[in-house]
């Protein structure tokens, strides 16, 4: 199994930033990509960024392109997904997740998610 515990949600102005985490146990998933998904209440879920553990490619969804960055650590065996210059619209539950199939945008393709905290930003 792997488990993926996640912190750094919360609340947030609009043009301000947060950084969630993403660490796995378990399982090793040095070949896996990592994800990032959102859900707003009464939408589905969206992707959002995606990295891949061993080439260190990245992917994000164009809604978030130039404000939010993927990254990564070894050492922690952790994700992080920093939010930059949010906007209103950024309101959602965001889910990391974890899956063999590369760093696709369909949540499908993943096999493993974490918890999903609230991010929640105000005008």
């Amino acid at each position: 199994q792997v488990q993926l515990g996640e912190s750094g949600g919360g609340l947030a102005q609009a043009g301000g930033s947060l950084r969630l985490s993403c660490a796995a146990s378990g399982r090793t998933v040095s070949n896996y990509a990592r994800g990032w998904f959102r859900q707003a209440p009464g939408k589905g879920r969206e992707f959002v960024a995606a990295i891949n553990w061993g080439s260190s490619l990245t992917r994000y969804a164009d809604s978030v392109k130039g404000r939010f960055t993927v990254a990564k650590n070894f050492a922690k065996n952790t994700v992080y997904l920093q939010m930059n210059r949010l906007l209103t619209k950024d309101t959602a539950v965001y889910s990391c997740a974890a899956g063999n199939w590369g760093i696709a945008s369909e949540s499908g393709r993943y096999d493993y998610w974490g918890p999903g905290p609230q991010v929640t930003v105000s005008s």
